[in-house]
């Protein structure tokens, strides 16, 4: 099985924008190229909005060089973009978004969930771009629930939904730049279930909610990430204490440097310098105002 090199935890909540109470749990700044082609997933726990007809969420902002992937587990977010990007993301969603080039996008909750209120929980991964692709044209891929494949486990012990990449002969809708994997499980209490990842790729193991045992040794809380050694295998085990909300992250390590700042990620300093000055000089676009027909 595959060697535990990190564990780390973050019950600590801080507020993106006004809509999203999150805990980071991982982030390029601290783990850097280990965590490679990943770089940041914040994690908004079940969090209670009352019913509101105020506009809830983060506003106009940019993005250049890498992709952010929004996860809905409840709740709905509503997006748009200066690339014509845009759409809603219901409870089971997935959006990816892929900056590249430059985007100034807007993210808040949907008018429907903000007038009924309720939970809301989210993860945003932000996955960085090959050098290569870091100024490729921006796009947006809205990923609908039914569409996303869903391998049952054995036992009715739960089940991995493949988002990106592959497994067990499943793959997964997403369209990406590297080599990547993004799996959603969840494992009920008492079961135990093994699972194959590419030996040649940095392997994290994502745990939102629950408690599991990890390799028969490990105990993982909630709100936590393990960090796999790329040792030449490819196994790891879960072994869930409590019913347990998981995310499996691989990808092929992209070994370029890693030079970011606020909402930009590129490979040097001098490319951070222009993304500002391409920022302010409105390279990036605008969002499309909406006229209401009346």
């Amino acid at each position: 099985m595959k060697k535990i090199i990190g564990l780390y935890r973050n019950q600590n909540m801080h507020w993106v924008g006004d809509g999203f109470p999150v805990k980071n749990l991982f982030s390029y700044d601290r783990l850097g190229q280990a965590i490679s082609p990943f770089l940041l997933l914040d994690y908004a726990a079940p969090y209670h909005f009352d019913a509101t007809t105020a506009q809830h969420g983060v506003g106009s902002h940019p993005h250049r060089g890498f992709e952010t992937v929004t996860l809905a587990y409840r709740g709905e977010v509503t997006h748009k973009d200066s690339a014509g990007g845009g759409g809603t993301i219901k409870t089971g969603d997935v959006q990816w978004m892929t900056a590249g080039a430059g985007v100034v996008h807007e993210e808040f909750h949907s008018k429907d969930y903000a007038a009924q209120g309720g939970l809301f929980e989210m993860v945003q991964l932000w996955v960085n771009l090959p050098a290569a692709d870091k100024m490729t044209s921006p796009r947006y891929q809205a990923i609908e629930s039914q569409n996303i494949p869903k391998i049952e486990f054995e036992n009715q012990a739960g089940h991995l939904r493949i988002i990106a990449g592959q497994y067990a002969e499943q793959s997964g809708p997403a369209s990406t730049f590297s080599p990547v994997n993004v799996w959603d499980g969840q494992l009920k209490a008492a079961q135990t279930q093994a699972l194959h990842v590419p030996v040649d790729h940095n392997t994290l193991l994502v745990v939102l909610a629950g408690e599991v045992r990890v390799n028969g040794s490990q105990l993982v809380q909630d709100h936590s990430v393990v960090l796999f050694a790329q040792d030449g295998e490819a196994l790891i085990q879960l072994e869930a204490l409590q019913d347990t909300q998981f995310l499996v992250l691989t990808g092929k390590p992209l070994n370029e440097p890693i030079q970011g700042y606020g909402p930009f990620v590129m490979n040097t300093k001098q490319e951070i310098i222009q993304a500002f000055e391409d920022f302010n000089q409105g390279k990036f676009g605008e969002i499309p105002i909406q006229h209401q027909a009346g």
